[in-house]
C-alpha cells in the first residue's frame, strides 16, 4: 500500500469573490481507502472535481502514477482511471442495470448496427461476478433500492478499468445491512489496489473503513494523520478549528402547556396507520425510526403536500382543513424538507430572494411593484440574525454550503412567521460544526416559542435535542419517549416493534 497512486500538490482555485483552495496537497496509495475530511465550504468537493475534470485548477500540480498529468474534462479523468461516485447518483432509471454500466460503450453486432444485448448483459455480469454482486444486469434501475443502484454506479466506473475511485457521501441513503455491503465492496476493492478517496459527514464511518484522513479548513490543507492513530475528537477539533465541548445539550426547559399543533387518527394507506400526536408551544418533539417507517409521509401530510384518507388536524385548538401546503402556511405551518435543493430552495436565487419568497406579497406596493429596500433589509437581518454565511445577500444560494443553505429555508419560514416548523432531516449532508449550529438554532427557536417537529434518522441528535420523541415502525406509533428515557437504544427496540408498546 506504500506506493503513491497520486499526489496532488499546490492546488489554487477560485471563483468570483472566493479563493475556494489555496495551496492545497492530497496524496493517495494504491489499495488505501483515504478519508477527506472538512466542513461544508472547506474545499474538498472543490479539490475533487478538479481531480474529475470538473473544474480546472488555477495552479499546482497532479502526478498519477508517478507521471505529470492535466486534466482538463472528465473524459480525461476517465481515461486516467479516475472514476467518481457523486452523492446524488446519476443513473437513467428507464434503463437496465447493464445499458447504464455501459451507456454510450455499448457492445455492437452486424458491423456495428445493432446493440449486442446478450454481450451487453455477459459484460456486466463479469463485473458483478468479481464484486460478488447479485444482481441482474437486466433489470431496470428504477426498479432497485438506492444501495443497489449505488453499486451500479461502482460497477460503471470499474468498467472504465478505474484505479482510483472518488466516493462523496456514499452512505447518506443507506441503512446499515447496506452501510456494511458497501464497506464489503470497498474492502475487496482495496485488496484489488484500488485507491479510494472516501467523503463523509458520518464520523464513526472513518474508523471503521479509513487508512488515513486528511482534513480540510477554509480552503486550506490542514494535516493527514493514521485513522488509527487519531480520535473522532481530534478530527473534529481540526475540521472546525475550535474544541465543540462548550455546545453539550443544556437540560431541557419544561415545554408550555399550550397544545399548538394536535393530529388525530391520520391515516393513508400502508404509508400512516392511525397517528395522532399534541405538540406544545417551545417544545420540540422528534419523530424516529428505521427507513420507510412513515415519518415524512406524516410531515408531509400535515403539511398538505401529500392528501390523506381520514384525520383531523388542529391549530391552537381549533380544527383546520389543510388540503395543500399554501393552508399550511395560512395557518402558521412551514415545512423544511429533507430534500432541501428540491423542495426548499429556489437554488438558482439569491440570498435575498430565498428569505422573502413565502412572503413576497408583503413586500409589493402598487401594480405588484417589489419594495427592494424591504426586502434587503429584511434579508440582511435574518443573515445577521441566523448566522448565515454568505458574501452577500445578492449571493445565489447554490454557492453557499449545506448548513447555510438550510439557514436561509428557516429564514424564510421565520419572515413569514411560522408559528409551527417541521424539520425533516435537518442535518443531513451538513459537515459537524454546522451541525452544532442548527442544534442550537432549533434550542433557540424552542425556547423563543416556536413549535418544533424534528424528524431525523440520527439518534444522537434525537436524544440530544429533544423534549420528547415518537418512534414509528411501518406507518404506526410503536411508543413515545420522554426525559431520560430517550436513549438511542430505546428509541431502536421501539423502531423495530411492529406493535405499539408501553413505555
Amino acid at each position: 500500500m506504500n506506493e503513491v497512486l497520486l499526489r496532488m500538490e499546490g492546488i489554487q482555485k477560485s471563483f468570483p469573490g472566493v479563493q475556494a483552495l489555496n495551496n492545497v496537497k492530497f496524496e493517495i496509495h494504491k489499495g488505501e481507502v483515504h478519508a477527506l475530511l472538512g466542513e461544508n465550504g472547506a474545499g474538498k468537493s472543490t479539490l475533487m472535481k478538479i481531480l474529475a475534470g470538473v473544474y480546472i485548477k488555477d495552479a499546482g500540480d497532479i502526478h498519477f502514477l508517478g507521471q505529470p498529468v492535466e486534466i482538463h474534462n472528465p473524459r480525461a479523468a476517465q481515461g486516467l482511471g479516475i472514476g467518481i461516485i457523486h452523492q446524488e447518483l446519476n443513473l437513467m432509471q428507464h434503463l437496465t442495470a447493464a445499458q447504464n454500466v455501459f451507456i454510450g460503450r455499448e457492445p455492437k453486432k452486424w458491423f456495428g448496427t445493432v446493440l449486442d444485448e446478450k454481450k451487453l448483459n455477459a459484460e456486466t455480469q463479469k463485473l458483478f461476478d468479481m464484486l460478488k454482486l447479485q444482481l441482474d444486469p437486466r433489470v431496470r434501475v428504477m426498479d432497485l433500492v438506492v444501495a443497489k443502484q449505488q453499486m451500479i454506479e461502482i460497477v460503471k466506473a470499474l468498467s472504465h478499468d478505474s484505479k482510483l475511485l472518488i466516493m462523496d457521501e456514499p452512505t447518506a441513503a443507506l441503512n446499515d445491512a447496506e452501510i456494511e455491503e458497501l464497506f464489503r465492496i470497498i474492502r475487496h476493492l482495496k485488496e484489488q489496489g484500488v485507491g479510494i478517496v472516501y467523503i463523509s459527514h458520518r464520523m464513526d464511518e472513518i474508523k471503521k473503513i479509513a487508512d488515513r484522513v486528511t482534513v480540510m479548513r477554509d480552503g486550506t490543507y490542514i494535516d493527514t494523520v493514521r485513522a488509527a492513530d487519531v480520535e473522532l475528537e481530534q478530527i473534529i477539533t481540526m475540521m472546525v478549528g475550535r474544541q465543540l465541548d462548550e455546545m453539550v445539550r443544556p437540560e431541557a426547559k419544561i415545554a408550555s402547556d399550550q397544545v399548538l399543533l394536535e393530529v388525530r387518527n391520520l391515516n393513508r394507506g400502508r404509508a400512516i396507520k392511525n397517528v395522532s400526536f399534541q405538540v406544545r408551544k417551545g417544545e420540540i418533539l422528534g419523530f424516529a425510526g428505521l427507513m420507510g417507517a412513515g415519518r415524512t409521509e406524516v410531515a408531509r401530510a400535515v403539511f398538505g403536500a401529500d392528501p390523506f384518507e381520514t384525520g383531523e388536524i388542529f391549530v391552537a385548538g381549533q380544527k383546520v382543513t389543510i388540503q395543500q401546503p399554501q393552508d399550511a402556511v395560512k395557518h402558521g405551518i412551514g415545512y423544511l424538507s429533507e430534500d432541501r435543493k428540491r423542495f426548499g430552495l429556489a437554488i438558482g436565487m439569491d440570498v435575498e430572494t430565498n428569505v422573502v419568497l413565502a412572503t413576497l406579497s408583503r413586500f409589493c406596493g402598487f401594480f405588484g411593484i417589489v419594495k427592494t429596500k424591504g426586502t434587503r433589509e429584511t434579508a440582511d437581518d435574518f443573515v445577521t440574525r441566523l448566522s448565515i454565511k454568505t458574501p452577500s445577500i445578492s449571493q445565489q444560494v447554490k454557492f453557499l454550503s449545506g448548513g447555510n443553505q438550510q439557514k436561509v429555508i428557516i429564514a424564510k419560514w421565520l419572515c413569514r412567521n411560522s408559528e409551527i416548523l417541521i424539520f425533516d432531516e435537518p442535518t443531513r449532508g451538513i459537515d459537524v460544526g454546522a451541525k452544532f449550529e442548527i442544534y442550537k438554532l432549533l434550542t433557540r427557536l424552542a425556547e423563543e416559542g416556536k413549535t418544533v417537529v424534528m424528524i431525523s434518522s440520527e439518534l444522537p441528535e434525537v436524544v440530544r435535542l429533544c423534549h420528547r420523541v415518537l418512534v414509528m415502525c411501518e406507518g404506526r406509533i410503536t411508543g413515545e419517549l420522554a426525559g431520560n428515557d430517550i436513549t438511542q437504544e430505546n428509541i431502536m427496540k421501539l423502531a423495530t416493534a411492529r406493535e405499539t408498546v408501553n413505555t
